[in-house]
């Protein structure tokens, strides 16, 4: 880029660039006689809107998705210079703000984790929709689209929600045992990622209840309560969700809730008549030119893909679990689940197996 307009660029980008809006645009121009009085040139009447989906965008994890954004004048009339754009992706509170990308023109530049995944689409006049490629995981929340012409200065806020299952994870050596950075990283294994409070929410209201506290994405402690009773905060509590506050990222140890989107690719199961080890279990799964299934998308086939199967497998972490869509006698609960044998250290079991599309 040229240096004049990358740097330009990189300032848009740094949130340094805030022009003053309380209602009107105005220039302060000094007057001729320079005396220190100020002379205040209003702004003219045109407005600048500025207008994207006002109902949250859907995806899932390696899609691409669009989120639409247009601006417009009130009356119309086209722009005295180059339009900027800038694209932030927000924390839910709206306290801080991620660079996703900054555009003049047709140049643009983009930041972080969206190189190489997002472009502006203008396939219309007065189009600036944000395309992001391969959609990850943590690509879900908040997205905040910004024009910029000369001192005008105007946003608005989609919400990009992946389609996904929020699961609770303990690790082998049992419960309460993960610090913030060690549930980051378990999720992570189990090709998912921490949840946040939105998606423990609506997980919650689909009908998650699970008494043991979990770490959340922005280091809170919580858990969702269906089905009040003691052990669970106690009975004459409200059904919801419960949570300790903020913890030491460090000290303070927890199982965790994660989050894991709908898959490209599908789970399948294998058996032998006497059953596997987990070695020889990994190795089936090569075999058939896949590898062997993490919890996360066990999870995701269960509810994406319907996933039903009343036989035990082995899973990625060493755990045996089975889903069951439709329950049935001698296939655990009366609800739907992924069923849980635990680590067993021995035995012989099926596999699910995970093949990309």
């Amino acid at each position: 880029l040229p240096l004049l307009l990358k740097a330009t660029l990189l300032r848009l980008a740094s949130g340094s660039y805030r022009p003053f809006y309380n209602g009107f645009y105005y220039n302060h121009i000094m007057n001729d006689n320079d005396d220190g009085q100020d002379k205040v040139d209003y702004f003219s009447g045109t407005r600048l809107v500025v207008e994207t989906s006002k109902d949250p965008v859907y995806s899932y994890s390696g899609a691409n998705v669009t989120l639409a954004c247009h601006y417009r004048y009130e009356p119309d009339m086209g722009p005295k210079r180059k339009i900027r754009i800038k694209w932030s992706k927000l924390r839910d509170d709206y306290t801080k703000e991620q660079d996703v990308m900054v555009a003049i023109g047709k140049t643009y530049v983009a930041f972080g984790d969206f190189k190489g995944r997002a472009h502006i689409r203008q396939a219309s006049r007065r189009e600036v929709s944000l395309v992001i490629n391969d959609v990850r995981l943590k690509d879900d929340g908040k997205y905040r689209c910004e024009v910029i012409d000369g001192l005008e200065d105007e946003s608005d806020v989609v919400d990009l929600r992946l389609q996904g299952i929020v699961f609770p994870y303990q690790p082998p050596r049992g419960q309460y045992r993960l610090n913030f950075h060690e549930a980051e990283q378990v999720c992570q294994d189990q090709g998912a990622i921490l949840a946040n409070f939105n998606q423990l929410f609506q997980a919650w209201s689909e009908g998650l209840d699970w008494c043991n506290a979990g770490w959340l994405a922005d280091g809170t402690v919580q858990y969702p309560i269906r089905l009040p009773r003691k052990p669970c905060g106690g009975v004459h509590l409200a059904p919801g969700i419960r949570s300790y506050g903020p913890r030491h990222r460090h000290l303070h140890r927890f199982d965790a809730f994660c989050f894991s989107s709908a898959l490209k690719g599908e789970v399948f199961y294998l058996d032998r008549l006497a059953g596997m080890t987990l070695e020889e279990a990994k190795q089936s799964c090569q075999d058939a030119g896949a590898e062997i299934a993490r919890v996360g998308q066990l999870y995701s086939a269960w509810k994406f893909l319907g996933l039903d199967r009343c036989s035990a497998g082995w899973l990625a972490d060493g755990s045996v679990r089975y889903p069951i869509v439709t329950p049935r006698a001698n296939c655990g609960p009366e609800e739907p689940g992924v069923r849980s044998f635990g680590f067993p250290s021995k035995g012989r079991f099926g596999v699910f197996c995970y093949k990309e599309r």
